[in-house]
């Protein structure tokens, strides 16, 4: 199969993946309406092409955090990438090391916050959920603090979890589920010997670290059900605020004045997100959020993006609306998937390349030079 973008990149995953994997990865909250939205809405802004602006000479790459990075672009939080290749935590920050981005581990990833790191040639991120558990909260924490990271992200768009029919037909959740999920991965062969077998164990590493005992796909989602917090506020994560001593990213703002309201905290940076569209369906699409949420806080804190990033177009087009970054999620597992650390970089390598060529014929020269003027109205 040739690979050309990302869209090849899932139909492969699509063949090379049991059905509970793929669909856990591909799927949205209820009707999936936002998770459509999300790419739909990106792909229809449109782009001032210019023309004979001597845009020989391109700087792709952005700054941040005081940080010098080669892409505009970080791999984001993935829960349970590890199920979708040997090791698949550890294979895509090896990837995100060689490109220079930075790699912004999961709290329920499959490999430990020690394992990744000791794979890592750059200082890794880290994502941390809102949970009713303090005491595991302030010791991954510590433990990300002690193995080098320093720029936190903190998910505040799950004090529940959304409603995910597709999980229920596919087997990844549901009474029938692990009888269904044996059975599918006995039908994928290449991904059974690759993963099933020889990529063991089938852990939540972070999260067994601290219980003292293996906490596995099977007690999954009923631990994330059990600790998620409904009743936090943002009164509630001063206490984050003054205990993480590095960068502090809030990720899942759609609404300006939540934007507003992560500065007041003393954020650092905000992740403009409605989670992939696994969240509230029906809520707004990442693109059309952005430029009001630019509009209030541009300036004064990071703004990253998320939610249907396909393309190097997709980049250009969330830094036209707003963001100064822009974070790869689902088209990274994708890539992930079939070809491991090397399809992570494939992927990076034709993103990089749309995006020059998006530069040249906008006629800008660097990614600082990416803004709302280049939106054709």
């Amino acid at each position: 199969m040739i690979i050309s973008s990302a869209t090849d990149f899932r139909e492969a995953a699509r063949r090379k993946l049991p059905p509970f994997l793929f669909h856990y990865l591909d799927g949205g909250a209820g009707a999936e309406q936002t998770l459509r939205a999300n790419v739909d809405d990106l792909q229809a802004v449109r782009l001032r092409q210019r023309v004979l602006r001597g845009s020989d000479q391109l700087d792709v790459s952005a700054e941040w955090f005081g940080e010098r990075y080669k892409l505009p672009i970080a791999l984001a939080p993935v829960g349970l990438a590890g199920m979708y290749a040997r090791r698949g935590e550890v294979q895509a920050v090896r990837a995100a090391c060689h490109r220079h981005i930075p790699f912004i581990q999961s709290t329920v990833s499959v490999c430990s916050l020690s394992e990744v790191a000791a794979q890592a040639s750059k200082p890794i991120w880290f994502q941390l959920y809102v949970l009713k558990d303090r005491a595991f909260m302030r010791d991954v924490m510590r433990r990300a603090w002690e193995l080098g990271a320093r720029n936190l992200v903190f998910t505040v768009d799950m004090p529940v979890p959304g409603n995910r029919y597709r999980d229920l037909h596919s087997g990844m959740s549901g009474p029938d589920g692990p009888w269904r999920r044996v059975l599918q991965a006995m039908l994928h062969p290449r991904w059974a010997w690759d993963v099933g077998l020889h990529g063991r164990p089938h852990d939540l590493g972070n999260i067994s670290t601290y219980r003292g005992h293996a906490t596995g796909l099977a007690d999954y989602i009923g631990w994330l059900g059990e600790n998620f917090d409904p009743g936090i506020a943002w009164q509630d994560l001063q206490w984050i605020r003054d205990e993480w001593q590095g960068k502090l990213i809030i990720k899942g703002i759609l609404d300006p004045d939540d934007a507003r309201d992560a500065l007041k905290l003393g954020a650092d940076g905000i992740v403009v997100s409605n989670h992939g569209g696994r969240q509230l369906d029906g809520a707004m699409s990442s693109a059309q959020a952005l430029p009001a949420i630019a509009e209030a806080v541009k300036g004064q804190m990071t703004i990253f993006a998320d939610g249907g990033v396909r393309t190097g177009t997709d980049v250009f087009r969330m830094l036209a609306l707003g963001a100064d970054g822009v974070l790869l999620g689902r088209a990274f597992v994708y890539a992930l998937a079939v070809q491991g650390q090397a399809g992570v970089e494939k992927l990076l390598a034709i993103m990089e390349k749309d995006l020059r060529t998006n530069m040249v014929l906008t006629g800008v020269k660097s990614v600082a030079e990416i803004g709302p003027h280049l939106l054709a109205r």
